[in-house]
């Protein structure tokens, strides 16, 4: 197959998002798939080369003003490469994709990264839709996408071409015992409530020392408020990681806190690395720790909750290690492998459902006049 993946950026900085693109077109184009990213780049281009996936650079912004110029340059990358398949990772990919052409040739798959968000009804535009958990698939289908339409492909790390023969750095090496999480400094990810949780955790274990990983919009705020309650001197803001394993593998404790999470890649890899994990019962979280058995569920926007389990786990040793244990257990769900065979399977049975070749090619057989056939043009297409 010939397959486009459409993205807003192809940066390295932590995006989910990005990452799963970026392994799915490496792993489709291991598998013999003739495979283009088009994005705005940043960072990854030398990956995907690597791994022959070309890339494209189609600049892409929500902005009306930009919409003209995205429609001709997503014109011209189909006309050049003449897919079968746009797989639209964003909400401004997937309404290029689907406003830029009357009767095309390809079909268009889009993933639901973010469900929170109310641009992710958007991405029902899609021929089909997919889901990273069945959490996020719910909340799809009550917003009117229909059931025919929509599939569940969970997320995975396990395996990925983002860090293949990589070593673990060797540094930092943290304090201990430590809480580590690694996420993006945004209120939603649940810093703030960490940070409380921390406090209480705290009294408990007063050694402890708190590693947070990432940046993000909300990092100015959360320093402050590690000020406000006190704790500024045993809470470390490391800021963005692009490889954040030595974090994770001397993590004692590993914390997702977030209010909203569809399915957190950030999960596998914790797990993968064998950590006690304590994570918000929200989303995708419980499908990412196989409903509590690999990591410890709690209420979300719960404080007290979240410094209870961590505490138990940093006391109780056989929880600790029972815990550690299961983490990386049944792991295979979550390789990179499967995540791509399970996107392959979507794009055959779509084209094989919605056979838009077979209607452009019923469409080129008209004549305007004698001698002059209409042009089997890629930039427009039937509906589906």
């Amino acid at each position: 197959m010939k397959i486009i993946h459409l993205a807003n950026h192809a940066k390295c900085i932590g995006n989910g998002i990005v990452n799963v693109m970026i392994d799915l077109a490496c792993l489709q184009a291991r598998a013999g798939h003739d495979v283009t990213v088009a994005s705005a780049g940043g960072g990854f281009e030398a990956l995907l080369a690597r791994h022959g996936v070309r890339h494209v650079l189609l600049p892409q912004s929500p902005r009306p003003s930009r919409v003209v110029g995205m429609v001709a340059a997503f014109r011209r990358l189909v006309a050049q490469y003449d897919p079968d398949v746009v797989h639209a990772h964003m909400m401004t990919g997937a309404l290029i994709a689907r406003m830029s052409a009357l009767r095309r040739r390809y079909v268009l798959i889009t993933t639901v990264h973010n469900e929170f968000q109310r641009s992710a009804t958007l991405m029902g535009v899609g021929d089909h839709v997919v889901a990273v958990s069945d959490a996020v698939a719910v909340a799809m289908a009550r917003r009117g996408i229909a059931r025919e339409r929509l599939s569940v492909v969970r997320n995975g790390t396990i395996g990925t071409p983002r860090l293949a023969d990589t070593p673990m750095p060797a540094q930092p090496q943290l304090a201990h015992p430590c809480v580590v999480t690694v996420s993006g400094m945004y209120e939603r990810k649940g810093i703030g409530d960490l940070l409380h949780a921390f406090v209480l955790l705290h009294e408990r274990v007063p050694d402890a020392v708190l590693y947070l990983v990432g940046d993000g919009p909300d990092r100015v705020a959360m320093e402050a408020l590690a000020r406000q309650l006190g704790v500024a001197a045993q809470v470390r803001f490391e800021g963005f990681v692009a490889d954040p394993r030595a974090y994770l593998a001397q993590a004692d404790v590993f914390v997702l806190a977030s209010h909203y999470e569809a399915a957190g890649l950030v999960l596998c890899e914790a797990r993968e690395l064998g950590r006690a994990i304590v994570a918000t019962r929200v989303g995708g979280i419980p499908e990412m720790l196989d409903g509590g058995e690999a990591g410890v569920l709690v209420p979300v926007q719960d404080p007290a909750a979240l410094a209870e389990a961590i505490g138990h786990l940093m006391t109780a040793r056989d929880a600790h290690a029972a815990l550690t244990a299961r983490a990386p257990y049944k792991l295979e769900k979550f390789s990179v492998q499967q995540v791509s065979d399970g996107y392959l399977s979507i794009y055959e049975r779509t084209l094989a459902s919605c056979q838009p070749r077979r209607f452009a090619s019923i469409a080129t057989r008209g004549m305007t006049a004698p001698g002059r056939v209409v042009r089997d043009s890629v930039t427009q297409s039937t509906t589906i």
